[in-house]
């Protein structure tokens, strides 16, 4: 399987014939979804959701119903294109087996209502890659890589690390890394570095465009 990288959340996977990217947000290229087979939509945010990067293709897009309102109320030229998925639920992308685990997106502020958010397991080959949206909920399964949010208004950087330790994926790439500094940035890959590492886990974060 080969995981690239593209900008903030997005990120392509492809296994033989089959290409999907996850989160093809604002922050993000809008080369992600070109030739893409499908598009996963974490939640409506618009750092994971950009309807003008949904336009670039004509590939289906799985998300959850909350995203699928957002789209019939804001971008209806999409919505013949939509899947909505719910918890729990599996289905198949030509080579990819996948799963929708959690419902919620975590906590911004005690007084600002919950969204929803799923995160989605994917599996091709012998490769598992989880990537969570904006949720801290670990996919009770075995996973090859996690992507793994390092920065965010609703998380600290110990939060962060402590998911990826309690998914302990041999493997972890850094995922929502738009929100601090470079400074700040720095900060968190050491912290994430030296307790992954210290746990047995790989720990990287990817320039955009760059292939795993």
């Amino acid at each position: 399987m080969r995981l690239t990288k593209f900008g903030h959340s997005a990120v392509r996977l492809e296994h033989g014939p089959t290409t999907i990217v996850l989160d093809p947000g604002v922050w993000s290229q809008r080369e992600s979804v070109e030739g893409v087979d499908a598009v996963l939509v974490t939640h409506e945010h618009p750092d994971h959701y950009a309807p003008d990067h949904l336009r670039a293709t004509d590939a289906p897009i799985f998300t959850i119903d909350a995203v699928a309102a957002q789209i019939r109320e804001h971008a209806p030229d999409l919505l013949e294109r939509v899947t909505v998925v719910a918890p729990d639920e599996a289905w198949t992308i030509g080579g990819f087996a996948i799963r929708a685990v959690g419902e919620l997106h975590a906590v911004i502020h005690p007084e600002l209502p919950r969204f929803h958010n799923s995160g989605y397991l994917l599996t091709a080959g012998e490769s598992t890659v989880f990537h969570p949206g904006d949720a801290l909920v670990a996919p009770e399964a075995a996973v090859d890589v996690l992507l793994a949010p390092v920065c965010a208004p609703w998380m600290r950087v110990s939060e962060g690390v402590d998911f990826a330790r309690e998914v302990g994926a041999p493997r972890n790439v850094a995922i929502h890394d738009r929100v601090f500094s470079a400074e700040g940035l720095g900060v968190a890959d050491a912290q994430f570095g030296r307790f992954l590492e210290a746990a047995g886990q790989e720990y990287a974060r990817l320039a955009d465009g760059a292939d795993l």
